[in-house]
């Protein structure tokens, strides 16, 4: 879609904001929240976690909010649908919709408000549903409950619902239980659920986090049908701006407890006001130049436990002024629909311009296409050595009629110094691969050699150890590949302990001061537990751990995928920084292809066990080959609204495939871009590179 944009201004002819604005200035707001307050009570302590949020929900609309975690965005919401926990409290400020002060209500008067006018789909499906209750039962019991339907028309409303959020055949799914749906299909359980009701207002709270693209792609789509089907108003929760640039017609950014910047999507993307609205945007990695640093947010966010005096973001603002630190900035209004609470905005503060990232937005159409002309590309290097090379491996799991074969059939070489990236939707193989090469599953065929000696099956114990010190592995979940009854000191020293690679306990302790340090951590954090870190900390803790055993080869296991836009940057450059002093070189497994395309020199596509494409990054960018590897860029979220809202997205349909009589093989289409396929899909491809 992209490259057919030949300017800024015929990207807004696309989607029309100013229509939508028109409306919103007409309306009286739907839901007002104003001066909204919410104190916790946590250990004796008071804690202020909404601090004077105002915010107007209008008819038909869609509003994202937006922040980094623990910006108050699920806190302030649950007010909507009185689901605040019980040591919550609304200390100041009203909610008014439908003439009520929603702040006031007693259980009983919640009843007849939630679900039925104002529902809410939470962010881990499993989590909300009863697995002991099959999803038919799930649904129709929010039918009866909300739409007065009895037995027999209850269950045909059921499969109806079924049926609209895009599950097939639903008499049979109906018996089934949550374990039996895929991630996706949960999600679109508790959206049907929610739907049931028939609500005016539905409340996604990071309904796609968990999910794969092209599956995050078709929940957006059918939320956005439902909307349009049954006129419905709806909030969405997250840190991904791109999904924010498909859905919203509006966009607040939330930071410390309150609204700090709102306006139509169009004002916030391209002409945002507020420094951390400036830093959310610059952190992504589709506007970032390969091989230089992304542009972190220095800091963390504030203590809410304490007073904040002045603008709550002052600390970590590279253009904070005096004023920020002593007194909060008000609201300025910039258009009759956006408005920024920043110092910025008063006439009598110095011009400041907005950061490149907010121009390589409009003119790239939201696409990191810059490459750093000095960036070192090992693979190109005609003197390249091999450290991994990857030969017809084969991994299965179970035996006899329980056999399941996860990788299949698999081959690549990763060379010294480079990021190897594996991408593919969940279940692929991607961790089955990357937990083989560092000996964790056992491979059923073929050779994983390390700097040319193989590394799989029965070994000699030296070879193990060299194996173990000099392959090390970065886990998905950063709090639970953690001990969380052990010190930082024990957690990192581990692989220390346990192979004696240390002299005495002070040289142990000295190697543990080292490793926190190069991963930008405090030598005092070495006596603290897990759970006193934040998720990018915990995640420097993951990686400390794996660099003390001084490895060559680290397999980076979705170390991102569970962290903030702002951290995900903070990761991003300490990965590649390492990568650069230590000579490091890495498996990087992702399905985030922003991402890896930021960081990788080189791309495999895996679906279903086996790899599709492979090609240096930028290579497979522009020319994907593979219909699969279409699908998954199709799917790509791209935080420019007018790409987004216009991109068609492609489903890969594994029944274009003919290998019946014609055998598919993988072919050097062109020299390093290899693909998977029979001679006629290969003669097709050559057709479309004009070979």
């Amino acid at each position: 879609m992209s490259e057919n944009i030949q300017s800024f201004e015929e990207m807004k002819k696309l989607v029309n904001f100013d229509k939508f604005a028109e409306r919103v200035l007409q309306k009286e707001p739907l839901l007002s929240a104003q001066d909204v307050e919410v104190t916790f009570s946590l250990r004796g302590k008071q804690l202020k976690a909404i601090r004077g949020a105002s915010l107007d929900l209008y008819e038909g609309e869609t509003l994202a909010i937006v922040g980094e975690s623990g910006s108050g965005k699920s806190v302030f919401t649950k007010l909507f649908v009185g689901m605040l926990d019980k040591n919550g409290k609304i200390t100041g400020g009203k909610i008014e919709y439908e003439g009520m002060d929603l702040t006031h209500l007693s259980p009983r008067e919640w009843l007849k408000i939630r679900g039925s006018k104002i529902a809410m789909v939470t962010q881990d499906p499993m989590t909300s549903l009863n697995p002991l209750k099959t999803i038919g039962w799930q649904i129709q019991e929010s039918v009866e409950l909300h739409q007065g339907l009895k037995g027999k028309e209850a269950k045909e409303e059921t499969y109806r619902i079924l049926e609209a959020v895009g599950i097939p055949d639903p008499q049979r799914r109906y018996k089934q239980y949550p374990h039996e749906f895929s991630g996706g299909m949960r999600q679109r359980v508790v959206i049907a659920t929610a739907v049931a009701c028939k609500p005016q207002i539905l409340i996604c709270d990071e309904p796609t986090t968990a999910l794969d693209v092209t599956i995050q792609a078709q929940i957006l789509d059918l939320i956005r049908r439902l909307q349009k089907e049954q006129n419905m108003t709806i909030i969405y929760i997250t840190h991904d701006l791109g999904v924010v640039a498909n859905v919203a017609d509006r966009v607040a950014v939330m930071y410390a407890g309150q609204i700090i910047e709102v306006g139509m999507a169009d004002e916030v993307f391209f002409d945002p006001w507020h420094p951390y609205t400036w830093a959310l945007l610059s952190a992504l990695p589709q506007l970032g130049v390969k091989g230089e640093k992304l542009p972190a947010i220095d800091g963390t966010p504030p203590n809410l436990f304490n007073s904040i005096q002045g603008d709550a973001f002052a600390p970590r603002n590279r253009h904070a002024l005096n004023i920020d630190y002593l007194e909060e900035p008000p609201m300025y209004e910039i258009t009759a629909t956006h408005m920024a609470k920043s110092w910025l905005r008063d006439p009598r503060a110095p011009k400041v311009n907005q950061p490149d990232a907010i121009e390589r937005l409009k003119t790239r159409s939201g696409e990191s296409k810059g490459t750093d002309v000095n960036a070192y590309h090992p693979h190109l290097d005609p003197n390249r050595e091999t450290l991994i090379e990857v030969q017809d491996l084969q991994v299965t799991f179970g035996s006899g009629r329980k056999k399941f074969v996860a990788v299949d059939n698999v081959n690549f070489s990763i060379y010294k110094g480079e990021t190897f990236a594996l991408v593919g939707e969940s279940g692929s193989g991607k961790t089955t691969i990357g937990r083989a090469l560092v000996r964790i599953n056992p491979v059923t065929a073929g050779r994983v050699l390390f700097e040319g000696k193989q590394i799989n099956g029965k070994i000699s114990k030296a070879l193990d150890t060299e194996v173990i010190r000099s392959c090390q592995m970065i886990f998905q979940d950063p709090m639970a590949s953690l001990n969380e009854r052990a010190k930082v000191d024990y957690i990192v020293s581990e692989g220390l302990i346990n192979f004696h690679l240390y002299n005495n306990d002070q040289d142990r302790q000295d190697k543990v001061q080292k490793a926190l340090q190069e991963v930008g951590l405090l030598p005092e954090f070495s006596s603290r537990f897990p759970h006193e870190f934040s998720g990018g900390q915990r995640q420097r803790i993951g990686i400390a751990r794996a660099l003390i055993m001084e490895p060559k080869f680290i397999v980076a296991d979705e170390p991102i995928s569970a962290l903030d836009v702002s951290i995900r940057a903070q990761v991003l450059n300490l990965l590649n920084e390492l990568k650069k002093s230590r000579g490091l070189t890495y498996m990087f497994i992702a399905h985030d292809l922003s991402v890896v395309r930021f960081i990788s020199d080189r791309i495999a596509v895996i679906h279903k066990g086996r790899i599709v494409e492979l090609a240096e990054a930028e290579e497979l960018f522009l020319h994907p080959l593979h219909p699969y590897t279409r699908a998954l860029l199709s799917a790509v979220p791209n935080p420019n609204p007018y790409i987004e809202r216009n991109k068609k997205l492609l489903v890969y349909d594994p029944t274009v495939h003919h290998y019946e009589n014609d055998q598919p093989i993988w072919c050097e289409i062109l020299p390093d871009h290899f693909v998977y396929g029979n001679e006629p899909e290969l003669d097709g491809y050559r057709k479309e590179l004009g070979l």
